[in-house]
């Protein structure tokens, strides 16, 4: 009965080594037909996925609007840097910072949804036609504000999220905290310093963070869909080095490209337009 398992289990990841690279094939090429054209195009495709993409509220190279809004743009290209610059500086790290750097990553949560509650506000309040005039807000937002609470938030998912997929991937691991305050100040401020430049408003610091943060944007979907598929699989903890992993993250990137083609699929359906929601301005 056991090899009789055996061999059911092995003929069953024969069978997905097939079908897993199939599928991505056919879900990559319905995205790449249904998204508008051109490189930012593609890339608006993913941002569609995930935010609202008002206008007003993001960043443009020229007259050309960004994939994602200020916010967006913040959290997702500071989340996929942070990702990368721990994977180059930690490897294998599986344990969560101190308790004072996650009190400095709580810091940037609340920020977050404080700026982000104050800011939807306001927009309730300018496009309610004065029904809502008498909406509090803290202060007038702004996408200096949006872009650096957005960014601390992209900080705060990455330094959770990575010790955790390596808690889940390797059958060896590393028991030092992914983020020591050295590294965490460091990634820190070169995050700032980024936020200054992408605030210069210069195409040259624009178009490579338009490209990190709608590609942060996907990668932090297949990251959490390869991670699914791993436990579904039942294989937590059974890989010795990153080639292993190909079948997990081409799972995780069909998965993610599924999910964001039906979202703007149904978006598109809804409003018939890749800028943002139709009516909402300021």
């Amino acid at each position: 009965m056991g090899s009789m398992n055996i061999n059911q289990t092995s003929r069953f990841q024969s069978i997905l080594k097939w079908f897993i690279p199939v599928a991505a094939i056919f879900a990559f090429a319905a995205w790449m037909y249904i998204s508008p054209e051109g490189a930012l195009g593609k890339l608006d495709a993913i941002g569609y996925a995930v935010c609202h993409r008002i206008d007003a509220r993001s960043f443009h190279i020229g007259d050309r609007q960004l994939p994602l809004c200020a916010r967006c743009t913040g959290e997702f290209y500071a989340a996929g840097f942070a990702l990368i610059f721990q994977a180059f500086m930690n490897g294998k790290r599986s344990k969560l910072p101190s308790r004072g750097i996650i009190a400095v990553l709580v810091l940037f949560f609340l920020a977050f949804g404080i700026d982000g509650s104050n800011s939807y506000l306001y927009l309730l309040k300018h496009t309610s036609q004065g029904a809502l005039d008498q909406i509090p807000n803290l202060y007038v937002p702004n996408n200096i504000l949006r872009l650096f609470t957005g960014s601390g938030m992209g900080i705060a998912l990455a330094a959770v999220l990575y010790p955790i997929v390596n808690q889940t991937l390797w059958r060896e691991l590393d028991e030092r905290p992914a983020l020591e305050w050295k590294s965490f100040g460091i990634l820190v401020g070169l995050i700032a310093i980024i936020n200054l430049l992408v605030l210069a408003d210069s195409p040259i610091i624009l178009y490579p963070i338009a490209y990190l943060s709608a590609l942060g944007t996907l990668s932090l979907l297949v990251i959490v869909f390869a991670i699914l598929w791993i436990m579904i699989m039942r294989q937590d903890n059974t890989f010795e080095n990153p080639r292993q992993l190909w079948l997990p993250l081409l799972s995780g990137f069909t998965l993610a490209l599924l999910m964001v083609l039906s979202i703007d699929l149904l978006r598109l359906q809804f409003t018939g337009t890749w800028s943002g929601f139709p009516g909402l301005s300021g």
